[in-house]
């Protein structure tokens, strides 16, 4: 599988970015993975991992060993993955600490600038379908844009936080990350779970944080094999839906609206609301631009010239000409030149 540009320090603060995501109600990490360029690697390493668990339960009650899911294993690009992983995993606790509680006290600013970072990051999924969209992609999209407007408009529950309930929302919500536009976290404050699931990450409830991982697995297992069939197979159609998915989750990053999520007109600090959100817009842009620029560097770097290049070893003169006079006179043999007899 292809590299990643970038070391792997880089890898961690994509993870990092994503992780900040999901921490936050009404941004996905599925956004900041296709903005961060690493949606598709993530997807890809997860579907290969799950996959190697499923045939090592299938093939080790057999007899058969484990080569066939060592060689699913073997297919995930560790060297980014695991760098990923890291960073989210910091830094969805981090966010839980800090991020979290800022978004709660100033909820019209934060939400500016959400807005505006996922409207800029509407450009990629559109951009990076592979062919121009027909009108009946536009219409797929918008019809795919309306349902997400209505379902992130649905006022919040309060469910109980039930084992089985938990677990059923952590398979929920690990399907919201890797789905660009729908955001995890925002399931769970559509439950009612969201803040006793934050509260359970800041208190160490490791009885809830194992309930709900287990529900990840189980979500994870069974969405993510789908996407990524999806992608390899109806790579346009799916990111036409996924384009239609973020648009619609617009509406729950609106600044202006009520604890019923009703919407509300624009009020109060309105400048600083829309240079707030003009922030969030530009820091998508600035992120594209790096991404386009290394992928340019990458595509006009000479053959050869990478780091695992073999740089075969000088000969000397003797040696050259000796080894150019045998190929004459072997070439010239072949021919059936006189010269080579």
């Amino acid at each position: 599988m292809a590299k990643l540009a970038g070391p792997q320090f880089f890898n961690m603060f994509r993870g990092a970015l994503i992780g900040t995501a999901e921490a936050v109600p009404g941004i996905s990490g599925g956004t900041v993975a296709l903005i961060t360029g690493v949606y598709e690697k993530l997807i890809g390493g997860a579907g290969n991992l799950t996959s190697a668990v499923r045939i090592a339960a299938t093939d080790l009650p057999r007899g058969k060993g484990g080569s066939r899911a060592v060689a699913e294993v073997k297919k995930v690009d560790w060297g980014v993955l695991v760098p990923l992983l890291i960073g989210m995993a910091a830094a969805l606790v981090l966010a839980a600490k800090l991020i979290a509680p800022l978004v709660k006290e100033e909820p019209t600013n934060a939400y500016a600038v959400f807005f505006g970072l996922v409207l800029a990051s509407l450009w990629v999924p559109f951009s990076s379908s592979g062919r121009r969209w027909r009108p009946l992609d536009y219409v797929l999209g918008l019809a795919v844009a309306a349902g997400a407007f209505v379902l992130t408009g649905l006022p919040p529950a309060q469910m109980p936080t039930h084992p089985l309930i938990v677990t059923a929302a952590g398979a929920l919500a690990i399907c919201a990350l890797v789905l660009p536009g729908v955001s995890g976290s925002f399931i769970l404050l559509t439950l009612g779970l969201y803040e006793p699931t934050i509260d359970a990450v800041n208190e160490r409830n490791f009885a809830h944080l194992g309930a709900f991982a287990v529900g990840c697995v189980v979500g994870l297992a069974l969405f993510v094999k789908l996407l990524k069939w999806l992608l390899e197979n109806y790579h346009h159609m799916t990111l036409v839906v996924m384009t239609g998915l973020m648009a619609g989750s617009l509406r729950a990053l609106w600044p202006w609206q009520d604890d019923d999520r009703t919407l509300l007109a624009p009020s109060g600090e309105t400048g600083l609301t829309f240079a707030l959100a003009g922030v969030g817009a530009l820091v998508v842009i600035a992120v594209l631009i790096v991404e386009h620029r290394a992928k340019k560097r990458r595509e006009s770097a000479p053959a050869g010239r990478g780091r695992h290049a073999r740089v075969p070893a000088p000969d000397t003169d003797t040696d050259a000409g000796a080894d150019a006079d045998a190929d004459a006179g072997a070439g010239a043999e072949f021919a059936g030149d006189p010269r080579g007899r």
